[in-house]
């Protein structure tokens, strides 16, 4: 016959116990914490452009592709806060015709929304300066897309307009005495 030999288990004592139970809660609290301060809504593309939704628009409309103009307002500004740009009006931008990050934040939007986006060197002006940018910089931009046109309809606005300019009374090279070429 085969016998057990018990081996006695000393006694914890109570208040260790309690000491892990309040560890366990205390650390439960705290990660419950942290889990919140990190969800601010910031989204990384696979690129690497980094955005937030500060409003979302309208989201059943389309959003601008490559071959649009987008009508914006925005602020440029590195990340210690010094704005180097900034529009004074709704601005058209060719969608393709700026950095890449800003590029592919602009393709994210819908009319009307509101964005931040932090558009790290590799997708902005790498390792050269562009004016007041220095070199190897985040760029941190506020952009609100009021509308965008495909380009095609913007290109026969303008031609439109080319062609009334020239017309007397139009306000182009026919215009008043004195009055800029393109209204400036």
């Amino acid at each position: 016959m085969s016998t057990v030999t018990a081996v006695p288990i000393p006694p914890v004592r109570r208040a260790y116990v309690l000491w892990l139970v309040a560890g366990l809660l205390i650390a439960l609290v705290a990660g419950v914490a942290l889990a919140r301060a990190g969800s601010t809504g910031v989204v990384t593309t696979p690129s690497g452009l980094r955005y937030q939704v500060l409003k979302a628009g309208e989201t059943k409309t389309p959003s601008p592709t490559e071959t649009d103009v987008a009508l914006i307002n925005y602020e440029g500004r590195l990340v210690d806060g010094t704005v180097f740009d900034k529009s004074q009006q709704p601005t058209p931008l060719p969608v393709a015709g700026v950095v890449p990050g800003f590029s592919e934040g602009l393709k994210l939007m819908h009319k009307g929304a509101k964005y931040r986006f932090w558009i790290k060197p590799e997708l902005g002006y790498g390792d050269r300066a562009n004016g007041p940018i220095p070199a190897n910089s985040t760029l941190v931009f506020d952009v609100e897309l009021r509308d965008f046109l495909p380009e095609a309809t913007v290109r026969q606005m303008q031609m439109q307009q080319s062609m009334m300019g020239g017309m007397p009374g139009m306000g182009g090279a026919g215009g008043p005495a004195g009055a800029a070429p393109g209204g400036r």
